[in-house]
C-alpha cells in the first residue's frame, strides 16, 4: 500500500504576511514571487481574507479587490485560491448584516476566489448557519471551521476534544452547507496529544470522503508535533508556509514538514529543488521588509496567554505606530485573566483582538477600569455565546459601562441592513455606487471612505525607508575609492523583556530609532484656559472642533486609534475652544496637549 499523501495550502501569502508582517505588504512587491510558487507544484495558496483585506486599505493604499484580481491572474485559472472569513463577522471586527454577509461571498467569488475557510470563534453554530449557506450560495467551497486552543494554567470548562467533537456535531446536525471541515487553532497552542484526539473522534464521525483539515501557528514551537498528530489522527490536509515568513508566529515551513513525513506512511509528494526554488524567490522579493523580531522567535509564554500569530505582529506592529511596544510583554502577561474571566472564547480574530484591547486598557488605564467596547459586547451576548458563561462582575460592568443589558438571542436578528447606509454614504461623497465599494465602506468604514477618496497613507515597513542611504561617491580615474559610509542601521533589541528599536551610528553610537521614537514635542504655550490632555496613546483620526466653537462639559472634541480601537476625547467644561495643538493624523501620548479651552 503506498503512501497517504497528505495535502497542504501554502499560507505565505495571506496568514504569513499578517504573522510576520502585520498584513502590510504590497501586492507589486510579492507578485513576482508566485509563479515559482506554481512552477513548484503548489496548486492551493491563501490569498486574501482575514486582515488581508482591511490592511491592503488600511496600510497599503491598495484595493483587496484588485490584489484579489492580480493575485488570480498572476497563478492562473485551475489554482485553489482561498481566503479566510470570520463567521457574521467576514473580513471585519464587527458583525456585519445579512446583506453585507452576502455581498461578501459574492464579491470574493467575483474576484477570483474558490475557497472560504469559516469559523466563529465562539464556536457558537448560530454564526455559521447564514454566512455558510451565503458561500455555498455563491458557488464557493465551504470550508467549515472549529476553532480551537489551550486555555491558560488553571481554566477549564471547555476547550476539550470532547467539547470540539461536541460543536462538529452540532455542525452535523445543522442544515450548513460545507465541503470540508478545518479544526483551526490560531494560537498554537492546543496540546499535540488533544489535536490526535479530536481528529480521531471526528474521523469516526464523518463521511469516510469528507476532508478534514488542520491549521496552527509556531508561536509556541510545537506546530510540527501538532501537524503530525493531526495527520497520525486522520487529517487529509493542513497549513504550511515557505521561508522568509514560515515558523514563528507563522505556519511550519514546507520542507520542514517534507522532513518530518520521512519514514513515515505520508508524504507531501513534492520535489525539494522546486520548493527551494520557489523558497528562494520568495526570500528576495520580501528582502527589504522589516522582520519584527517577535515574529521569528518561539514564545513559550504564549501558552499560558493565547496569542495567535496572526494578531501578535498586528498588535506589535500598532504598538510601533504609537510608540507603545514596551507595554507588550506586560499586555500578554494580562490576557490570561481576560480569557479566563471572558467566557474563553478562541483567541482568534475577532475575539483575540477583544481580548488583546481589553488587556491593553488594563495595562495603561487600570485594571477593569475601562471595558472596551468589543470585549463588553462579547460578554454581553452580543457577538453569540460564548463557550462557558463570563464571569459575572465582569458582565455587570460591561453592562454598566455600554448601558447595555445582557442579549441571548441571534446576534443577526439586530442588525439593520448595510447596503443602504453604505450607499447613503457613497452618495454624500460623490462616490460611485457599486457592490465593491459599498462592501468596501460597510467593512472598513472611515479608513474604507478615506481610500475612496484617495486619502489613504501607506505605512509599510522597509528597511530601505529606515536606514539613511549614504550619496554617491565622486567617480574618480585614478585610486579605487575609499567605501562610501555605510550610514545608520535600525534594529530592533530586547532589554529586560522589552522590544525598543534603534539605530546604530556610523561609530557606534546608538540612538533612539526616528521611525519609532519621535522628538519630543514643544509644549503648547500657556494660554490660561483648561488644557484638554490626551488619556492614553494614539493616533488622532478626526478633529470635530476648530478654534473659536462653542463647546459643552462631555461634548467630543476629537477621536482617537490605538489597537483598532477608537475613543472619543471629550471637553471636560463648558467653554471656548482657543487653541489645537494636534492636527488630524498626529501621534500623540499620554498627557500631550490637544485643547485649550477658555
Amino acid at each position: 500500500m503506498g503512501k497517504k499523501v497528505i495535502k497542504f495550502m501554502d499560507t505565505s501569502f495571506r496568514d504569513g504576511f499578517q504573522s510576520v508582517f502585520g498584513a502590510r505588504v504590497l501586492t507589486d512587491d510579492f507578485l513576482p514571487a508566485l509563479q515559482a510558487s506554481v512552477d513548484a507544484g503548489i496548486t492551493h495558496m491563501e490569498a486574501g481574507g482575514g486582515a488581508r483585506f482591511q490592511s491592503l486599505f488600511f496600510y497599503c493604499g491598495e484595493s483587496a479587490f484588485d490584489m484579489m484580481d492580480r493575485f488570480r491572474a498572476e497563478v492562473g485559472p485551475d489554482a485553489n485560491l482561498q481566503t479566510l472569513a470570520r463567521g457574521i463577522n467576514v473580513v471585519a471586527l464587527s458583525q456585519q448584516p445579512r446583506d453585507i454577509i452576502d455581498l461578501h461571498a459574492k464579491m470574493f467569488k467575483k474576484h477570483g476566489i474558490t475557497t472560504i475557510r469559516n469559523f466563529d470563534a465562539l464556536n457558537d453554530i448560530r454564526n455559521l448557519e447564514y454566512s455558510g449557506e451565503r458561500i455555498a450560495h455563491h458557488g464557493l467551497h465551504h470550508q467549515i471551521v472549529v476553532t480551537v486552543m489551550d486555555l491558560p494554567p488553571g481554566c477549564s470548562g471547555s476547550h476539550t476534544a470532547e467539547f470540539y467533537l461536541d460543536r462538529l456535531q452540532k455542525i452535523l446536525d445543522s442544515d450548513i452547507p460545507f465541503h470540508s471541515i478545518c479544526f483551526k487553532d490560531a494560537t498554537g497552542t492546543a496540546n499535540p496529544r488533544k489535536i490526535y484526539d479530536t481528529l480521531k473522534g471526528a474521523r469516526t464521525m464523518v463521511p469516510e470522503n469528507t476532508t478534514l483539515w488542520f491549521h496552527t501557528h509556531d508561536t509556541a514551537g510545537i506546530a510540527i508535533s501538532q501537524n503530525l498528530a493531526a495527520i497520525e489522527g486522520g487529517a487529509d490536509g493542513i497549513d504550511l508556509a515557505k521561508s522568509p515568513v514560515c515558523g514563528g508566529t507563522c505556519q511550519p515551513d514546507i520542507l520542514s514538514m517534507m522532513h518530518v513525513l520521512k519514514g513515515t506512511d505520508f508524504t507531501l509528494d513534492l520535489d525539494y529543488e522546486k520548493i527551494l526554488a520557489a523558497e528562494e524567490a520568495f526570500e528576495e522579493a520580501m528582502s527589504d521588509y522589516f522582520f519584527p523580531p517577535e515574529a521569528k522567535m518561539v514564545s513559550p509564554t504564549i501558552t499560558l496567554s493565547p496569542m495567535p500569530g496572526g494578531a501578535l505582529t498586528a498588535n506589535t506592529m500598532m504598538m510601533r505606530d504609537t510608540n507603545t511596544l514596551h507595554f507588550y510583554p506586560e499586555v500578554i502577561k494580562e490576557m490570561a485573566e481576560v480569557v479566563r474571566l471572558g467566557g474563553f472564547g478562541s483567541s482568534v480574530t475577532p475575539v483575540s483582538q477583544f481580548y488583546f484591547q481589553q488587556a491593553y486598557l488594563n495595562v495603561t488605564q487600570g485594571k477593569w477600569k475601562v471595558i472596551n467596547p468589543n470585549y463588553g459586547n462579547m460578554v454581553l451576548g452580543y457577538f453569540g455565546r460564548t463557550p462557558v458563561p463570563p464571569d459575572p462582575e465582569i458582565v455587570k460592568l460591561a453592562s454598566e459601562q455600554l448601558e447595555k443589558p445582557v442579549f441571548t438571542d441571534d446576534p443577526l436578528d439586530i442588525l439593520e441592513p448595510g447596503i443602504p447606509k453604505a450607499t447613503k454614504v457613497l452618495e454624500e461623497n460623490n462616490l460611485p455606487v457599486n457592490d465593491e465599494n459599498i462592501f468596501i465602506i460597510a467593512s472598513c468604514e472611515q479608513k474604507g471612505l478615506d481610500y475612496l477618496l484617495g486619502n489613504a497613507k501607506v505605512n509599510v515597513r522597509k528597511k530601505s525607508d529606515e536606514v539613511e542611504k549614504p550619496a554617491p561617491a565622486p567617480a574618480k580615474t585614478a585610486a579605487a575609492p575609499a567605501p562610501a559610509p555605510a550610514g545608520p542601521r535600525s534594529y530592533s533589541i530586547t532589554v529586560n523583556n522589552r522590544i525598543y528599536d534603534v539605530t546604530v551610528n556610523e561609530g557606534g553610537a546608538i540612538a533612539a530609532a526616528p521611525a519609532t521614537a519621535p522628538a519630543a514635542a514643544t509644549p503648547p504655550p500657556a494660554t490660561g484656559g483648561t488644557e484638554v490632555e490626551a488619556p492614553t496613546p494614539g493616533n488622532v483620526v478626526k478633529i470635530l472642533v476648530q478654534n473659536g466653537d462653542e463647546v459643552k462639559k462631555d461634548e467630543p472634541l476629537l477621536v482617537l486609534e490605538a489597537m483598532k480601537m477608537e475613543s472619543e476625547v471629550k471637553s471636560p467644561c463648558d467653554g471656548t475652544v482657543s487653541a489645537v495643538h494636534v492636527t488630524a493624523g498626529d501621534t500623540v501620548q499620554t498627557g500631550d496637549q490637544l485643547f485649550t479651552i477658555a
